[in-house]
Parts: structure tokens; sequence; C-alpha cells
């Protein structure tokens, strides 16, 4: 691609990115639904044609954005989530299971830690945090409210328990991601990050137990004869068939069409769905059923997904990440510098491209070279990249991590419905591994051991 230059240089490349990072700003301070997002990237791009010199080239790195695989796959899987989350959701499944959680008195701080342990185990068994989200919310979250959880905190517990499968799963790509860069043993790797990720998710769990906020949640005794469903409980399919095919490693798109189709079948031989029930022409030009009101409903969603690719291939072909790269490895002098480095490398560029693997693989080959000149250990290293990743993308309210788990609570209704700019402070995982990042790089935990594997 051709590189954009922009009028008045430096400060011209960077006027997209501060349009961007204020309006962020004042949507989270907001407290904005994901719309406010929308408009922030979308007056980033058009700001950018202010500024560059060759607007031809400066739409090309937009479509270029656009094209990366990954979007495709984002995208989709939006589409594909919501409507696997709509056959849930209407079916009945959640209001029976939270009567029976109710009833079970399993509520309140209780479900919201009980929320971060499922959670924390199905990714990482599954190896996606962004997979998780789909299978994990439109069951946990609607049920933990039921039972008294308050919204931000529940939906905090779903990401940080998904943060913890994304950091520390040996399938996950950022795991994979961070060893092959860094030449390290994948089993090592794992072994070794436990030092980092298992006290990050103790201290996440004493802290849903301490401060997760409660509310009044409904009494499972009063509403069990009026919408208590057994049968409905068959919808499980759905979850267990795309976590089954996640944990096969089958392509986040096929599983969940498998989940949905197998929902489909199962709601329609149970009796739960009719077919004008999912789908129906009812004339007037017009559409109704669960499954288009489920596609309908990501818009908001898909219309910052390609506002945020568009923006990333603009950064890209204005060599903002090179020159990121660059600036940064001219602080590496130390051991304990270029460890600060690669948190501050890999921060930054996980933030702004809302995407950890691909952080990661970008910077791989510079934090390998300042990482051996400076004589940081290979899965010290590995470590440092990927806990990193876990922290700042999770924390930064404009990726998928907060948008994404924000558009799935707003189906159960603006009562419940939580802002992204919210989740980053209920993330306890992030924010308790940025603690551990700073005693790691400040005061050298985890740096030394008697040999090389025990970085």
């Amino acid at each position: 691609m051709k590189k954009i230059e922009y009028r008045f240089g430096k400060v011209g490349s960077l006027a997209p990115l501060i349009v961007a990072a204020a309006m962020i700003l004042w949507a989270a301070v907001s407290q904005s639904n994901v719309n406010g997002y929308v408009l922030a990237f979308f007056a980033a791009l058009i700001t950018g044609v202010v500024f560059t010199k060759d607007e031809k080239a400066y739409g090309e790195a937009l479509v270029h954005g656009l094209g990366k695989p990954m979007f495709g796959v984002i995208v989709l899987a939006v589409i594909l989530a919501a409507v696997s989350g709509k056959l849930i959701s209407a079916s009945g499944v959640v209001q029976t299971i939270a009567i029976y959680v109710v009833d079970a008195g399993f509520t309140g701080r209780l479900f919201v830690a009980a929320g971060f342990l499922i959670t924390c185990l199905l990714a990482f068994a599954t190896g996606t945090s962004v997979g998780t989200y789909f299978v994990v919310i439109p069951i946990l979250f609607p049920v933990g409210v039921m039972a008294g959880a308050s919204p931000e905190f529940m939906i905090g517990a779903i990401v940080s328990g998904a943060a913890f499968g994304d950091n520390l799963g040996p399938i996950s790509d950022t795991t994979i991601a961070s060893s092959a860069t860094q030449h390290a043993d994948l089993g090592t790797v794992v072994k070794t990050r436990m030092r980092y990720s298992l006290p990050a998710a103790a201290g996440a769990l004493l802290l849903f137990l301490l401060f997760a906020k409660t509310e009044d949640g409904a009494s499972g005794s009063e509403i069990m004869d009026a919408i208590a469903k057994p049968q409905s409980l068959i919808m499980l399919v759905v979850p267990v068939v795309i976590i089954v095919l996640c944990m096969m490693r089958k392509h986040l798109i096929t599983a969940l069409s498998w989940g949905i189709l197998s929902g489909i079948a199962a709601g329609l031989v149970s009796g739960i769905y009719r077919v004008e029930d999912l789908i129906a022409f009812p004339g007037g030009f017009s559409v109704t059923g669960v499954m288009i009101e489920a596609v309908t409903g990501t818009v908001g969603t898909v219309a910052m997904l390609i506002g945020v690719f568009a923006l990333l291939g603009v950064l890209e072909c204005s060599g903002f990440f090179e020159d990121v790269g660059t600036l940064l490895s001219r602080l590496a002098k130390t051991e304990r510098s270029t460890e600060a480095t690669i948190v501050l490398s890999v921060g930054i560029l996980s933030m702004v491209t809302g995407v950890i693997s691909v952080a990661i693989v970008a910077l791989g080959d510079l934090i390998h070279e300042i990482g051996e000149k400076a004589g940081v250990n290979r899965y010290r290293r590995a470590n440092l990249m990927d806990c990193t990743g876990c922290v700042f993308c999770f924390l930064a309210p404009w990726t998928v991590h907060c948008v994404i788990p924000a558009q799935l609570t707003a189906q159960f209704g603006e009562g419940t419905a939580v802002a992204p700019g919210s989740v980053p402070f209920v993330n306890y995982y992030s924010l308790c591994m940025l603690v551990i990042l700073a005693v790691a790089v400040i005061a050298g935990y985890g740096r030394k051991g008697p040999s090389e594997e025990m970085y």
C-alpha cells in the first residue's frame, strides 16, 4: 500500500487518532452506548480527509483496513452470535435457570464470583475470549441479574474470566503468538505464566466477593408457576454445541453456525418455537421473527467495527505502528527499561488495534531483538507481551472486549444494558494483572530463577 502523506507532517497524521480518542473519552464519560463510539470513529475518518495530501491513497487505506480477514470474522461472529443468543433468550431458558438459582440461594455476589470462575474455565478450554462472550453472556448475564447481581459487575466477571482464559489458555491465539514470536516452548510459557495469571485471578475473585454490587433480584418462589419452563432447558444445546466445536478447534463462524442450526432444530422439535416465531413475512414489506430481530440488533456494533478497522488501515498506511516501535526501542537500555519498553509498546499497540495477537505479531521481531540484547529471557518476554495485551486491550473501552459485551447486554433491555465505558472499571482480572505487571517490571517479580525455564 502507498504510504499516506499529511499536511503538517506528524501532527496531521495523528489528527484522526486524536479526534477518535477525544470523542471516545466524551462517550465514555457520558455513559454512551455503542452508538457514541460509532460516531467517534467515523468522525476520525472524516477528519483525516482534511489533512491528507493524497485523497486517493487515503481512500485506499480505508478499504485496506476493511479487507483484513479479522474484520470479516468479527462481523460475522457478532451477527451469528446475536442470532444464537436470541434463540436462547427468547425460549424462556434464562428465566427457568434463574428460578432454580434463586431458590437454591445462589445469588448476588456468590453468583458473580461463580460466573467469573465458570467463564475462566470455558475461556481456558476454548482459547477464545470473544467466542466465550457469545456463549456465556446470553445465559449467565441475565440469570445473574435476575439473581440479584448488578449488571455492571456481572459483565465485569464475564469479561474478567474471558481475559484469564485468553491470557493462560494453551490454545489461545495470544499464547501461541507470544511463544512463537519469542521462540519459546509453548508448554513452558504456559507453566511460567501461571505465576502471573493465577495471582491475578485470585485477586479478581476476592474483589468480586467483597465489592460486587447487588440489587433486588427476582424471587424464584413467586414466579415459578408463571414462567418456569423446564422443557426450555433443551435450548442449552446451543452453547454446548458451540463450546464443544470450539474445543475441537473448529472455526468460530462454523461453531456458531452449528449452534444456530442445533437451536432451531431443538426449538421446533420441542414445540418451543414455531416456524413463524423464527421468521415470518406478514406483508407490507416487513419481516418479523427472532432471526431478523437478532440481526438488526447488531447494526450499531457492526457500524463501529467498520469505523475501527478502517481507521486501522489508515494508521497502518501512515506508518504509525513503525513509528511507535522505533520510538520505544530507543528506550531499551537496561534489562528493566527493556521490560518497560515491551509493556509500553504492546500496551499501546493492543489498545490501538484492539486485537492482542496483532500487536504481538507486529512487534514480535523487535521485542525479540531488543530482549536478546538486554538479556531478557524469552519466556519472560512472551509472558510480558501476553499479560500486557490482556490488560490494555481489555481495558480500552473501544475494543471488542468492551463493545461486544455491552452490545450483548443491550438485548435484555435498557434497564440492564451496560455502557462500554463502564466495563473497564469492573474488569478486576485485568486491573489485578496491571498491578502484577507493575510489580514485575519495577520490583523484578518473576525475573530471576535458578534456570531459564523459571522466568
